[in-house]
């Protein structure tokens, strides 16, 4: 073999083990990510009600956050431009519909009016199929509110009103059900 077809083999097999190196731990670092990406956010010193925001139904009928209180919350921001928030909305809206409504979904969606608009929110919902109950916050007072500068945001909240647990990104329905978890005791 010439020296040129052993540098070929060479950088053949090192590009290799690269590729199989970074699936691996690309695999180990994505799921720790999964698992670490929610947050608590009360303490027993540190246990404060929600501030109250108001978002608007689909009929454009305002909805204040603390009309929800009494029954444990998973509050989302979402936007239908966001691919995140797309890859988590079946998830949600399967997990919604076997809870029968025990834990109330806010999926409030981020209506900038420029890039998201309530008819592009409304009509990505209906393509979907999605059930769960849907808002949009056209003045952005909630996601400013709730610090939902990235999306997706969830945020879980207990039946007092005590934001409990939040994630920051897409989350599976593992993380999901480990939020409700947090909140709802059946």
């Amino acid at each position: 073999m010439d020296k040129k077809t052993k540098n070929t083999i060479l950088i053949g097999v090192v590009l290799l083990l690269v590729l199989v190196l970074g699936a691996y731990f690309y695999g180990k670092l994505s799921t720790r990510m999964e698992a670490n990406n929610m947050q608590t956010t009360s303490t027993p010193q540190n246990v404060q009600t929600m501030t109250d925001f108001t978002v608007y139904d689909k009929d454009g009928n305002p909805v204040n956050l603390s009309d929800y209180f009494g029954k444990p919350i998973v509050l989302n921001f979402w936007a239908s431009w966001c691919g995140p928030c797309k890859s988590e909305m079946p998830e949600f809206n399967e997990v919604w519909e076997e809870l029968g409504g025990e834990v109330q979904f806010l999926m409030v969606n981020v209506t900038d009016g420029n890039r998201e608009t309530v008819d592009s929110a409304k009509a990505y919902v209906e393509e979907k199929g999605f059930t769960f109950p849907v808002f949009y916050d056209i003045t952005l007072q909630a996601a400013m509110t709730n610090q939902a500068y990235s999306l997706p945001t969830t945020i879980f909240i207990d039946a007092n009103g005590v934001g409990v647990a939040k994630a920051t990104g897409a989350i599976n329905k593992a993380t999901l059900l480990q939020g409700i978890g947090m909140i709802y005791k059946p």
